[in-house]
């Protein structure tokens, strides 16, 4: 047996230990996190239900192909591979949409090509901006997001341009 197949029984074993060292009641401590951590989710629920639908909505509906063409001589004057639309349109929206998107381009022009790099370093420079938005401030009750969005974007946009520069430039 592999010691890394101990790793998760082995620390669940030590923080009960400690626990118990403590005099504190682990099981109590446990359902008290788990009926917290089911609030949590029932509060979020929602928003994340409604993020998903739009994200396969948007990508059922031929709007994502639309967009991709529509944006590739910009994305080509900028230094952008057009072929990686789909991720920047995907990414502020699902990580997972993303790396699906991602998993494709790499599949299709390979990792070691410049469409493949570029699309690794958009999915390490850039976040899952909406995903992140509808989980926390879902999970905090923050009803009012003013200049969130606008500064996540921002960001975002220059994760996609530091990738296209990094990969032209150091690749």
């Amino acid at each position: 047996m592999d010691l890394t197949s101990l790793l998760i029984p082995l620390l669940l074993a030590a923080v009960t230990a400690w626990g118990l060292g403590k005099h504190v009641d682990v099981y109590t401590a446990l359902t008290d996190g788990a009926a917290e951590g089911l609030r949590v989710l029932l509060r979020i629920f929602p928003n994340l239900v409604a993020l998903l639908t739009a994200v396969y909505m948007f990508r059922a509906s031929g709007a994502l192909d639309f967009l991709t063409t529509a944006f590739a001589p910009v994305l080509t004057a900028i230094g952008i591979p057009p072929e990686t639309t789909p991720l920047l349109l995907i990414r502020p929206l699902s990580g997972s949409g993303a790396l699906a998107a991602g998993s494709e381009l790499m599949e299709t022009y390979g990792p070691d090509s410049t469409i493949g790099r570029t699309a690794a370093v958009m999915l390490g420079c850039t976040e899952t901006t909406f995903y992140t938005i509808a989980v926390y401030f879902g999970a905090a009750g923050i009803k009012k997001i003013r200049y969130t969005i606008p500064a996540a974007l921002t960001a975002d946009l220059v994760g996609f341009l530091a990738a296209a520069w990094c990969v032209r430039w150091f690749f």
